[in-house]
Parts: structure tokens; sequence; C-alpha cells
């Protein structure tokens, strides 16, 4: 932390220590107040980009998430549908049927919003013109991951404060409205730098409108943010955020307990959430959500493109020793590619089916060699450095060991991991991440249009269920019609029915294996009030224009 700091910080260690009778809380008090900078630490090692339209790593999106806004936003703390409330729009909302069968949804903004200033220019006021230009870059594969979202929408802007949307195949509010709040292609990017300065300038120097404004980043350091002081919700209560990429636990750690760090991101682990909670000062926050882990198969390559190897691969796993690993404070088994809290298949209901792919050693290895394998097979894969997908793989690599199968892994950084696994470079691809609902993510992780590399709108399929025989038939397997069929339907439980039948299929196939949904465990010091509750969400805690200290 030396290196990070600087000397000021280890005087003010040396300070604390020769005043060691005084509690460390309480020093640390001194003068915490209105206008303090808030440190956070998270544990991978760096950020690859702050264009919100090309951030699809944790470590980018935590940031961009504080300095764009959205139509529409998550209720801070609470990432689901039912917490979506107006950000730059006055309200949520409403749709109508057009003569010719559309659907427009017309969205009035407010007025006065200011962006960041930017390249020594004051800020400017965003109007419906901002609006429909960053819809249409987020449309845009050249220059967002995201496009595949935005098909079939056109975007004008009516006035200086209306924005029309407007799309060919009418959808139901909940799988529309999230398509516009302040994540992914629905953060509101700024026309007027992105003409000037171009989109290179843009990646390392992002200006929005949130609460807070992008100052400087030190690769494989720390990211810095002002607070936005003619933000339009009001002047944050903090001076600034600082966020270090610190991917060594026992360096969060260190750094936390000596006061350099308000803020840590935690493993999934239950004994360092135990340990922290004997940490005086400390509150522990328990975030429970919607992270997925599944494995998704490569079945476009030898010898995943065998389903009885993917079925065996299935059968050698054991969710029971996942939530060991993870901790059951936050993991919990999941059967589904969709979790059953977001529309996804009950245990039951995929018991019924019989399939559940339940722990059985004998039946994987019979599976195996019937697909031509009795004496085992190897495959090289790559992990992130992040210790949960780290930890994932090798428990992943000993689980298949006892049924003749090798992984051979290596380890890259957690951005190289997210380019690498989008450029097909990864037989199987353990993935962690929240989606808003079974609509996203079966149209990400399963439509044909999303696989990754090769797909019309390439971003997370990395099965390539769409373009491959899945079960050996001869013929090209998809669950496309369903996945587009559900997003048509206006009626929730003939939708909720839809995607049952696409999930059935995704299992039958063994495209991925659902593993466990995730929590996440955070440490914050005593006098962080983060101006909200964590209840659901993933990637990180942010700070908000109501983030402040707790004055002693």
């Amino acid at each position: 932390m030396g290196k990070v700091f600087g000397r000021n910080l280890w005087v003010f260690g040396i300070a604390i220590f020769l005043f060691a009778g005084v509690p460390a809380i309480l020093t640390l008090n001194v003068g915490q107040a209105e206008g303090q900078i808030l440190r956070s630490a998270c544990k991978f090692g760096e950020a690859k980009t702050f264009d919100p339209h090309m951030a699809t790593g944790s470590p980018d999106r935590i940031v961009v998430e504080m300095i764009f806004n959205g139509l529409l936003r998550y209720k801070p703390g609470n990432m689901t549908t039912e917490g979506i409330e107006p950000d730059l729009a006055k309200t949520i909302p409403v749709p109508k049927i057009l003569p010719n069968g559309h659907q427009e949804w017309v969205i009035s903004l407010n007025s006065g919003v200011k962006s960041h200033p930017y390249d020594g220019k004051a800020g400017y006021e965003i109007t419906s013109e901002d609006v429909v230009y960053s819809f249409k870059r987020a449309a845009d594969k050249k220059y967002s991951a995201f496009s595949g979202d935005y098909s079939g929408m056109t975007f004008e802007a009516a006035d200086k404060y209306t924005v029309k949307i407007t799309l060919e195949t009418p959808t139901s509010a909940s799988l529309f409205l999230p398509k516009i709040v302040n994540r992914g292609g629905g953060l509101i990017v700024c026309k007027k730098p992105l003409e000037e300065k171009g989109n290179d300038w843009f990646r390392t120097n992002p200006v929005g409108t949130g609460p807070f404004v992008y100052k400087s980043y030190k690769p494989m350091e720390k990211a810095v943010l002002e607070r936005h002081k003619e933000y339009f919700k009001g002047t944050p209560k903090i001076q600034g955020f600082e966020f270090f990429y610190m991917p060594d636990l026992s360096s969060r750690d260190m750094a936390f307990q000596k006061g350099e760090i308000d803020v840590i991101e935690g493993p999934r682990d239950d004994l360092w959430a135990e340990k922290m909670t004997k940490i005086p000062g400390t509150v522990l926050q328990t975030i429970l959500g919607f992270d997925t882990l599944l494995v998704h198969f490569n079945m476009s390559i030898k010898p995943l493109d065998n389903l009885k190897v993917r079925q065996a691969i299935a059968y050698a796993m054991n969710r029971k020793e996942f939530i060991f690993l993870y901790g059951p404070k936050t993991t919990k088994e999941l059967y589904s590619p969709v979790p059953a809290g977001q529309q996804g298949l009950s245990q039951e209901e995929i018991a019924k089916e019989n399939l559940l792919y339940e722990h059985d050693l004998d039946k994987a290895k019979r599976l195996l060699a019937e697909a031509g394998y009795s004496k085992g097979l190897s495959l090289d894969v790559f992990t992130s450095e992040s210790e949960s997908y780290q930890r994932a793989y090798e428990l992943m690599q000993a689980q298949l060991k006892k049924i003749g199968i090798t992984l051979k892994i290596s380890v890259v950084d957690h951005s190289t991991f997210h380019t690498r696994i989008r450029q097909n470079l990864n037989p199987i691809v353990m993935y962690i991440a929240m989606r808003p609902n079974a609509d996203v993510i079966l149209m990400q992780y399963f439509h044909s249009a999303s696989i990754v590399a090769a797909g019309k709108r390439p971003i997370t399929n990395f099965s390539h269920l769409g373009a491959v025989d899945a079960n050996g038939d001869g013929v090209v397997d998809s669950i496309d019609s369903l996945i587009e069929s559900a997003g048509k339907e206006r009626e929730t439980k003939k939708q909720v029915e839809i995607w049952n039948e696409a999930q059935k299929k995704i299992l039958q196939y063994m495209a991925s294996y659902p593993v466990v949904s995730l929590g996440t465990l955070f440490a914050n010091k005593s006098y962080v009030d983060w101006g909200y509750t964590p209840i659901n969400l993933t990637d990180g805690l942010r700070a908000t224009e109501n983030t402040q200290w707790i004055k002693k």
C-alpha cells in the first residue's frame, strides 16, 4: 500500500501507531464529515474500459455506473424490475400500440441536467438529442457490447425534452424497462465530447451526467472520481470516490484494518465473514442477488460437440461442493439457467423432467465411455485471476479428475478473461453474472445472434446453441423461436410457459450446466453511510449522491 498511497499515508500510519491507546475507529473518525473521499478496494487487477457501452466486467461497471445515468435506474441497492424508478426521465413511461402494430414508448426528460465538464470545457445541458445519439450508439455493435438488446428499435427526438422509442414487435414493460435503466446500453453518453474527441479518447475519458466525474485512472492501481457539483439530483455529500484494483485478498484485508481503505470486497467465504465481524468498527454487508454461475460448453469443438461428454461432465460436478466452496451464507443450488426468482424453473419442476443432473460419478464414467473416451480426455482452459472464478475452475478440475478428465488451467487477469472468452478461445466458460430477467438471460446466452465472435450481435452465447447439432441427430438445434416468441408475448403466464420450455431444451442439450446462485460479501467502516440498504445487487457497492460519513 506504500506504493499506492505514498509518504503521507505512511506518516499517518505512524501517527496511529503512536496513539495506539486510542481506538482506531475513533482516530479514523476525527474530522470525518461531509466532503470526505470514500476509498473502496475490489478483487480485480485492473479496468478494461470506462466506455459504458463496452463495459462488460465488474471492475468497469462499478465505475461507469457512478459516472452515467439511465433514463430510469434501479433503486440504489435493489437491482430488480420492481426496484426501477425514474432517473433522467421524469416518470416511468407507459406504452401504446400504433395503428401499424408497432409499440411506442414516450419518455419525458428532466430539464437542466448538466453533463460533466470535459477537455477544459464547462458542462452543457443534456437533451433528447444526446439520448437518441446514445441509444443509436448502444444499438451499433461497432461501439456497443449490448447492441442485441436494441434490435428492432428506432429512436426519435420529438422535441428538446421528449424521446420516442418505437419497437417493431411489442413487448411487456418487464422486458422493455431494463433496457433503458442505468446499466449497459441504457447508460446515456454525451454526444458533444464523443463527436469532438472520438471513441478512443472517450474510452479513458468518460463524460456522463452522473453524481461523480471521472478524474483519472492509474492502470492496475486505482480510478479516481470527484463529485459532480452540478448534479441534477443535488451535489453528492462525499467529495469523491477512489476505486482501488487489489486482487490480493490479504492486501485488501491489511489495507482495511490499517484504515487505508474504507470498503473492501471479500471472498464468498463464511470464515472470512466471521473474521470481519470481529474487527471493531466494521459492518459486514451480506448481499443476496441473482448472480449465477453457469458452465457453458463450446459445442462447436471436439469433444464437447458430443452430448454424452457434456452430460458426463454435468454428472461429475457436485453443486454441494460449490456451496461449501463459497459458503452457505450467500450460495444456493441452481438447477435452471434462469433463477427461480426470475421466472426460472424450480427444482421440483426440473426433477419432473429428469433434468437435475444430480452428482453421479458412475453415470458420468459410463457416459464418457459410451462417448468413446473410456481412457479419459484432456482440455486446456483459462480462468480469471478473480478468486470467485479461479476457485470455481479449480474445484471443477478436481471433480472432473475423478472421471478421467484432465483440465489444464492457466490464469489471466480479469479483463483479459472477458476479452478472450468473447473471442471464442475457451472450450469451457464458467461465467458469473446477473441479468435482469429471463428474456435477457436466454437472449444473451442462448440465442444464435448472440454467439461469441460469429453471431450477428455477439454477446455471451459461449455454447454456440443455434448454430450446432446439439443432440447428435444431424440437425442444427435452436431455441431462437422460443426466445423470440416469449419476447413478443404480453400475457405473463404464457410468456413464462415459453421460457420454461426453452430452459428444458437447454438442459436436454446440456448446452450449459447451472451450478449455483451467488451473493456477495463486503466489509465497510461503520462511519460509512451508503444512503441506501444493499438488498439485491451485482458487481459491487456504489456511492450515490446520498452516500455520506456518519459524524461522531
